[in-house]
């Protein structure tokens, strides 16, 4: 099954390191242009900063950082490396950082830049998205009453559902269930059920 792991909304996180003070921000995009967009939004904001070193992860597996300015590799990489081992995708993350005076070394800036990005991370409300089938089953309603209980079995999330001469009924099923669910459906009317996929999606199941 598909799925994917990012954070439910845009966050902000800070820590101060010898001064320094390191700003991390979180944003949810779909694309490289999202997400360079982004970028230039919080170096607008932030323009008085000494650096805004940032890092972006996309489901396509396409990825891209920036030191900007900092001694190369103690900035991008260690961002890009915690969004990649919290598994977070279609993510970016710019930390800015105001200087404080006193010089961090390499080592230094290594560990104020992963740390404020793990922090960000660590306080953001992350969501994990499935690959879903959205799914129209048209029943009798003589079916309705054991169909209620049957197809929460599958955790399915409803979408609607509607009652007239035939009762149809919408939901959304993880992919990988989406084939069982339809062999017990033809198990159960002896035969092929009035089911239909309407579309394939991402949702995030409780």
């Amino acid at each position: 099954m598909i799925d994917y792991i990012t954070v439910a909304t845009p966050c902000e996180s800070s820590l101060t390191e010898k001064r320094s003070e390191f700003i991390a921000q979180l944003f949810p995009c779909k694309t490289a242009e999202d997400a360079l967009a982004f970028v230039e939004t919080v170096k607008a904001k932030h323009h008085k900063a000494r650096h805004n070193v940032w890092a972006f992860s996309l489901r396509d597996g396409s990825s891209r950082y920036s030191d900007d300015g900092e001694p190369q590799g103690t900035g991008g990489i260690p961002v890009l490396s915690v969004l990649q081992k919290a598994q977070l995708t279609d993510l970016c993350c710019v930390v800015t950082r105001y200087f404080g005076g006193i010089l961090l070394g390499a080592s230094g800036l290594t560990r104020a830049y992963s740390g404020a990005a793990a922090q960000a991370v660590q306080e953001a409300e992350i969501r994990h998205y499935f690959e879903a089938h959205r799914v129209q089953l048209d029943i009798d309603y003589t079916h309705y009453g054991k169909l209620s209980y049957l197809l929460p079995e599958y955790e399915i999330l409803d979408a609607g559902s509607d009652f007239s001469d035939r009762v149809t009924l919408r939901f959304d099923i993880k992919t990988d269930l989406f084939p069982q669910l339809e062999a017990r459906l033809t198990e159960y009317f002896g035969g092929k059920p009035d089911l239909t996929i309407q579309e394939t999606h991402f949702v995030v199941f409780p």
